[in-house]
């Protein structure tokens, strides 16, 4: 596709609206361990282009429509898992969510078959399988491709901010691995999976991918994977970051945030704010510590220099974004906020309950405590 159809796309007026992906573990209803069921889901599913498969047969993705509000999106997940669940009780199946599954054997999965995924498996081989790993993603559209860049630039200052309140993947291959999010770890094992250097340009963007696309390297553009990506085909910024949730308030949370730093900052670039410079190494390295520790971290914020807690710096975003926060209507998420800060994530969830009941009574958990509904 040429430059100018990629920027096409962009311009689009849409007005930060939303999509959502999820993805979930498709599990043994009795044990909670993983099954190959995907094929048989898609032929269930009352609209195709709203689910879709992953690289592995234990997993399925569901994605909304493009919503104009939070609420609207959550609505949207909320009939999704309703209708995996109805589907469940026929093909003897349950949706389980956690970023990783906490007992899955890399060497027992089984790979979808497509030409997209046949070229990944193929790429990566035994990494491939080790990537039994499931998150959100979310997409805010911008109506302009050079906002789209400058934005991207700035709001990675925030990526260690957004995993560190989404962490939910402690075990892995039935060993508690030390990590808050393990899913970032093995997915890491993928290349382009990185946080980006700063981009110069939209044209250079689209260059970058042209050359990689030459060069054999990826496929198509949505083969980088990166933890911000300018999505081409759809015209949005897509946020990589976060562990799925079982909750639907905070996946809420999730979504809200992300819109209103989308939001804040393009205004931020329509003024021409120097917000896109930051210390590359210092932010890896805050994101190493969200990764690894969560709330327990010490960081340095890599665009003033301030030396800060993790949990500080994260009411610290939010004073950056509150404004935009309030003007899309989303305040109420800032009390579900409170309630992760305050009683600590789904990580945190999973390791205390895990401590009192042991891994196998934890996979019947994470089935259990699906939410479905936001009540």
């Amino acid at each position: 596709m040429s430059l100018n159809k990629y920027k096409e796309i962009y311009q689009q007026k849409r007005d930060y609206s939303i999509g959502v992906e999820e993805e979930f573990m498709i599990c043994d209803p009795k044990s909670g361990k993983l099954i190959n069921k995907a094929n048989e889901i898609m032929e269930c599913v009352s609209n195709k282009d709203r689910y879709s498969y992953e690289l592995l047969l234990s997993e399925i993705e569901t994605n909304t429509p493009i919503c104009k509000t939070v609420g609207e999106a959550i609505e949207s997940l909320s009939e999704q898992r309703l209708e995996l669940k109805k589907i469940g009780s026929n093909l003897g199946f349950r949706i389980g969510i956690s970023g990783t599954h906490p007992t899955a054997k890399p060497s027992e999965q089984k790979f979808v078959t497509n030409n997209s995924y046949n070229w990944v498996s193929d790429q990566l081989k035994y990494y491939a399988q080790r990537n039994i790993t499931f998150s959100t993603h979310i997409h805010i559209s911008v109506d302009n491709p050079n906002r789209a860049i400058k934005i991207t630039n700035a709001t990675r200052r925030w990526i260690p901010a957004l995993l560190a309140i989404s962490s939910n993947s402690p075990f892995f291959e039935g060993i508690n691995t030390g990590f808050k999010s393990s899913r970032t770890m093995q997915f890491g094992a993928f290349p382009k999976t990185n946080i980006p250097v700063k981009i110069d340009s939209f044209e250079s963007y689209v260059s970058l991918v042209e050359t990689l696309i030459k060069t054999k390297s990826i496929q198509k553009p949505r083969q980088i994977w990166w933890k911000i990506r300018p999505h081409l085909d759809y015209g949005t910024l897509e946020y990589r970051i976060c562990d799925v949730q079982r909750s639907l308030r905070r996946t809420k949370m999730l979504v809200a945030l992300t819109q209103a730093l989308v939001h804040s900052y393009d205004q931020k670039v329509r003024l021409n704010k120097n917000i896109e410079d930051m210390n590359y190494e210092i932010l890896n390295d805050a994101f190493w510590k969200a990764m690894r520790f969560g709330f327990n971290s010490i960081i340095t914020d890599p665009f003033d220099g301030q030396t800060i807690s993790i949990k500080d710096y994260i009411y610290k975003m939010i004073d950056n974004i509150y404004p935009s926060i309030e003007e899309l209507g989303n305040s109420d998420v800032l009390n579900i906020l409170e309630d992760v800060i305050s009683n600590g994530t789904e990580a945190d969830e999973q390791l205390l309950f895990e401590k009192k009941n042991g891994l196998d009574n934890l996979l019947i958990f994470l089935m259990d405590k699906v939410q479905y509904n936001l009540d």
